[in-house]
């Protein structure tokens, strides 16, 4: 495996994770179109933001063991699909579940090349 092509793989599921985090945030901004008080507000934004927190959490934890964070995020996509069944059209499915089964894949190839991709980076 080339240097370039290691440090692909080590990073895309890191940088891909950072992203789809910041993506799911926006939907949290639709709190403030609610005209709610200032306590009602940041309780909203906190229970919008908990998908948010939950992957951020499955980061820090796929970072050092990237195993771990393989069946975190397919966890995580795996809930959201039971949590939407038949409320859901087959995009969001792709949209939000996708990424995280991605991610997933990514981080289970992280851990089977850990040893050449820690010696690396």
């Amino acid at each position: 495996m080339s240097p370039s092509v290691r440090r692909l793989l080590f990073w895309t599921p890191r940088v891909l994770t950072i992203l789809f985090a910041v993506f799911i945030s926006v939907f949290a901004l639709d709190v403030f179109d609610e005209h709610l008080s200032l306590g009602r507000t940041l309780l909203a934004l906190a229970m919008h933001l908990i998908p948010t927190a939950l992957i951020v959490v499955a980061l820090v934890v796929a970072w050092r063991w990237e195993w771990v964070g393989a069946i975190l995020f397919f966890a995580l996509g795996a809930a959201y699909i039971v949590s939407m069944h038949e409320r859901a059209h087959w995009d969001w499915y792709a949209l939000i579940a996708g990424p995280l089964f991605l991610v997933g894949v990514l981080f289970l190839l992280n851990w089977r090349n850990r040893a050449q991709l820690r010696a690396q980076t």
